[in-house]
């Protein structure tokens, strides 16, 4: 950025900025430190995956901003961690997971009320639950918060962690449809981890009514790891906090991205609030690649985003706003991590449009020959066209093209959002778990 195009972003007095406040203790919810405890070694046991190998941490871990480093993830059928991460020839995957997967800070705010890309569950007070999630009436009771009802998708996921059909006893029970109750696939889970004589006592110690007798549910294990999500991941302590509390400065880059993206970039417009996110959704034209959102039986590879939830065609394509906390150790970028390039991604999303006419694969995937080819939905024309006629509908305004300068500014801005502590985490990843199984480190 020139030395006067600087000057004059810098001339604007912040006070004329619609900025928001410094996240406080009162944003979140308390965390009990002992259960918080218990939860760092289920988070990185590998017990709870169908086949004793693959943690919560594999594919969310500090090393990658608690995600994993690659577009889309390799769970079952993977090994290693990040971009190192190879197929097992004696286990081939299925499929990619279908998303980018999401990082983990803050989700301890009360804010947060809905989860996923496309927000599949969030909190309703009308059901006997307090939640709506895809299991709708068969939702048991029990899950302290939706964080904690968060952490039961994947462990049912054949892509992610319960394993494929006929390996084990919870992918057997997740193909069956065998979810809650005795014999569902939580409750098979949960006998394994009461089999290991440490959880057993460390549950009797964290929560009373297991000390007084009543088994481990599976609802005991998600609370546990959604209080240590909680605990580990707060991030509130970047030098933006700082700027924002009166306690230190930004760097002139960093300020002169700051006007920008509270200002004419537009970009608070979604990334608003303490946590810059507005927790809407909207279809900002992001590349697709991948399976997609379908079921087995069916053969295309669309994601179609909020419209799966809601089935209302002005959601089509529409994926939730993330927050942006340490959004620059997060990528790659995008709901199917179509960008590995921040500076890429943030040129492609102040012009959604014009970016996916002109947009080149910059995708982060271990070496996989799927079923459904990575990039078949970029081919297909009317599929793009349908994503781009949903972003014209509904994207902000926003700066339209960027030049170099401000793509510096921005990254500038964005970097001073990090909160270095928050990534390391507080309780660190522990040298061994209950299970004796090994700990991605």
């Amino acid at each position: 950025m020139s030395i006067a195009a600087l000057a004059l972003l810098l001339a604007t007095p912040a006070a004329a900025l619609d900025l928001p406040r410094a996240p406080t203790d009162a944003d979140y919810r308390p965390v009990d430190r002992q259960e918080a405890e218990l939860g760092r070694l289920l988070f990185w046991d590998p017990i709870l995956s169908g086949n004793r190998n693959i943690s919560c941490g594999t594919c969310h871990h500090p090393k990658f901003g608690t995600s994993d480093g690659l577009s889309l993830g390799m769970g079952e059928g993977g090994r290693g961690l990040g971009p190192e991460r190879v197929v097992d020839p004696q286990n081939l995957p299925e499929q990619r997971i279908p998303r980018n997967a999401p990082a983990l800070f803050n989700l301890g705010a009360h804010e947060f009320t809905v989860m996923f890309h496309d927000g599949r569950i969030e909190e309703d007070p009308s059901r006997p639950s307090g939640l709506r999630t895809p299991l709708e009436d068969e939702m048991v009771t029990g899950f302290a918060t939706l964080l904690s009802a968060q952490t039961m998708f994947p462990v049912l996921s054949p892509d992610e962690m319960a394993g494929h059909y006929s390996e084990n006893e919870i992918s057997r029970a997740v193909r069956q449809g065998l979810i809650t109750g005795e014999g569902g696939a939580w409750d098979l889970i949960s006998e394994r981890v009461a089999a290991i004589p440490e959880y057993q006592a460390l549950f009797e110690a964290a929560y009373p009514e297991i000390a007084a007798g009543r088994p481990i549910a599976f609802t005991d294990i998600s609370n546990a790891i959604a209080a240590f999500v909680e605990f580990e991941w707060r991030a509130d302590a970047s030098p933006f906090d700082a700027y924002l509390r009166g306690e230190g400065a930004l760097a002139p880059q960093a300020e002169a991205g700051m006007r920008l993206f509270y200002g004419e970039a537009g970009c608070a417009t979604c990334h608003a609030g303490p946590f810059q996110t507005d927790h809407g959704f909207h279809a900002m034209a992001a590349p697709q690649l991948g399976p997609g959102k379908a079921e087995r039986f069916e053969s295309h590879a669309r994601d179609v985003g909020r419209m799966r939830v809601t089935n209302d065609p002005a959601d089509a394509y529409a994926f939730r706003t993330p927050s942006l906390r340490n959004v620059v150790e997060t990528g790659p970028w995008g709901h199917a991590g179509g960008h590995s390039d921040l500076a890429a991604f943030l040129r492609f999303h102040a012009d959604p449009a014009a970016g996916l006419a002109a947009y080149a694969p910059d995708a982060t995937l271990p070496d996989f020959a799927p079923a459904k080819p990575d990039f078949a939905p970029l081919a297909d024309v009317a599929e793009t066209a349908a994503i781009m006629e949903a972003a014209s509908r509904d994207a902000p305004a926003g700066a339209g093209a960027l030049d170099e300068a401000e793509v510096a500014a921005l990254i500038a801005f964005l970097e001073s959002l990090t909160d270095e502590d928050a990534i390391a985490g507080r309780l660190g990843i522990p040298e061994t778990v209950p299970s004796g199984l090994a700990v991605d480190r």
